[in-house]
């Protein structure tokens, strides 16, 4: 289940990514950001609701365990995407993609140090393969050749995705629910504290980022959509699966972003990001078999 999870997610992710990409050419890094929540708390509170009428069971009751982890969770991801976004800009939107998968090799390892994780040594050399991947994705001409300020992002886009993860397993775990209740609770909570923190910030400082996304409802909502999927296919399985597995198997939405990339962006992947999906495709079947 966790693996059909995991592929929802990558694939919708895939897409939220491109919509992102080409909205980033037009609107702020913080307007980017927003509108990947804008219109997602609705979303997820419909999604919710529908799990309730499929599955009546209990309500949430909050804890503050849970109120740390929804908190971290959400503030962590603000940083991350805003890294993201900066990626695309320093670099082609299939390789800035690419570079923000380290978090499946962070996740590991903060897993492990701070979070009780553990993983077979197959899931370890999934890990270390998509390292190794996400090494030629951010390559400029060959692996002597890398930037260090678009590797130095990207590893900091990753950790913070990574952490957000980790938080976001933590604080299901927390919920002694039906897991796609708990899944659902934490991902309307995290995505209604983001949205509000975001407007608010927005409001204050930059409103003309805000007219910038009214202004161009159709690309926002769709950012929204995507994005919303995305997580409920990410924070479903890492309710059900370690996080380090389900990011380095979620690693394959470097293939569905390949594609993306050059059938509807027009960017021809290069000789590196042909080896990088290739040694994504191993890492993803080492971790289905650890």
């Amino acid at each position: 289940m966790w693996i059909l999870f995991t592929l929802l997610a990558a694939f919708a992710q895939s897409w939220r990514n491109a919509l992102q990409s080409r909205l980033s050419t037009e609107v702020k890094a913080s307007g980017v950001t927003l509108a990947r929540f804008l219109y997602a708390g609705p979303i997820a509170a419909v999604y919710l609701s529908g799990l309730y009428l499929w599955r009546p069971t209990d309500l949430l009751s909050p804890s503050w365990p849970l109120v740390q982890y929804v908190i971290g969770a959400a503030l962590m991801q603000i940083v991350a995407t805003a890294l993201m976004v900066r990626l695309f800009q320093m670099r082609n939107f299939a390789v800035g993609a690419g570079l923000a998968k380290s978090e499946a090799l962070m996740a590991a390892v903060l897993g492990t140090l701070f979070f009780g994780t553990s993983l077979s040594w197959l899931g370890w050399l999934g890990v270390l393969l998509g390292a190794i991947a996400v090494m030629l994705l951010s390559s400029k001409g060959g692996l002597k050749q890398l930037s260090l300020s678009t590797i130095v992002t990207g590893l900091l886009c990753g950790t913070a995705f990574a952490l957000t993860s980790l938080w976001v397993r933590q604080a299901s775990l927390t919920i002694n629910l039906p897991f796609p209740h708990r899944a659902a609770w934490v991902l309307l909570l995290v995505i209604g504290l983001q949205t509000l923190l975001l407007l608010a910030y927005l409001r204050w400082r930059d409103h003309a980022t805000l007219q910038a996304l009214w202004q161009r409802p159709k690309l926002t909502l769709a950012v929204s959509v995507t994005s919303c999927v995305g997580s409920i296919g990410w924070f479903s399985a890492m309710a059900l699966e370690a996080v380090p597995l389900v990011k380095t198997l979620g690693q394959i939405e470097v293939f569905f972003t390949l594609m993306i990339a050059a059938l509807w962006l027009k960017q021809r992947p290069k000789i590196n990001d042909v080896l990088g999906l290739g040694l994504i495709a191993v890492a993803a079947i080492l971790v289905m078999w650890s």
